[in-house]
């Protein structure tokens, strides 16, 4: 069974969220690897709720549905090859998957793609007019 912890080093100091004896307690005998990673968080509700209202925005003037948008993007920006039975396969990635940092990488491309191909402007929260933007499609989803 594998076990995880988060570890943080703050000022010079390392905290553990579990005991390390603890998770050694619960292997089987054997070999094992330790192997430490920055942690990255998950993406956030926020940048979730905004793909979704960007995607119901792109639904409402192209009239193509937009889980189907959603498809369409996560084929065309998160792709990946993998072998299943020893045959390549092209998988389509997840957005449930991303981190924040993936997450907000996918999000501009497909800004970017709307704006080039669909000529659709999809703003950020930053953005002047993301709030009439909001008002105009949150009650669509």
């Amino acid at each position: 069974m594998a076990q995880e912890a988060i570890l943080e080093k703050v000022k010079g100091e390392v905290h553990i969220s579990k005991s390390f004896d603890f998770m050694c307690s619960q292997l089987r005998n054997g070999r094992y690897r330790v192997k430490i990673e920055r942690f990255t968080e998950p993406r956030t509700l926020s940048q979730n709720a905004l793909m979704w209202l960007w995607f119901t925005c792109i639904e409402q003037e192209t009239g193509t549905d937009k889980q189907d948008v959603h498809d369409y993007y996560c084929n065309l920006f998160l792709r990946r090859a993998s072998y299943i039975k020893g045959k390549e396969t092209v998988i389509a990635g997840s957005t449930s998957k991303l981190n924040t940092v993936q997450m907000t990488d996918f999000l501009n491309k497909v800004q970017a793609d709307a704006a080039a191909e669909l000529g659709i402007t999809l703003p950020l929260p930053e953005d002047r007019y993301y709030n009439e933007f909001i008002n105009e499609y949150q009650d669509r989803r």
